[in-house]
């Protein structure tokens, strides 16, 4: 190679690249992170497992209350049923003590009162029969 003189100094000419490189070298910074420790794992499960918890019981609860509200209207709505019932069968008892109505039912099974309270039945024979204890 020659050499080019500048003076005293003695140096190579430079060379001219006509091509590039190929590739471009770069650096990339990677930021790698720290696992998360093993107590602070158990920490954050534990928490999500109360929190998990405390959702059930809330849950179980309302069901309980829903329950509950569905066994009070069933009972209401036996109550009112019975309550009808019980007022139809006052009607029917109210009509079915009426004196003057015994009296009339008594006469057309063939019963007789006489004056001094006692009740005679005839069975269909001439004789008549008390229906009160004979002394």
């Amino acid at each position: 190679m020659a050499y080019t003189t500048n003076g005293n100094l003695a140096l190579q000419p430079k060379k001219k690249n006509d091509r590039q490189p190929a590739y471009r070298e770069t650096r990339k910074v990677v930021v790698k992170k720290n696992p998360i420790p093993t107590r602070e794992k158990l920490l954050w499960m534990l928490s999500i497992a109360v929190c998990v918890i405390v959702a059930g019981v809330i849950i179980f609860r309302y069901a309980q209350i829903y329950h509950m509200n569905l066994e009070i209207k069933q009972m209401k709505n036996e109550y009112n049923s019975i309550s009808i019932e019980l007022k139809e069968l006052e009607k029917q008892v109210e009509t079915l003590s009426n004196p003057e109505r015994i009296r009339q039912m008594a006469e057309a099974q063939g019963m007789v009162s006489t004056m001094d309270g006692d009740i005679t039945v005839n069975p269909g024979k001439d004789e008549a029969t008390s229906a009160m204890n004979t002394r």
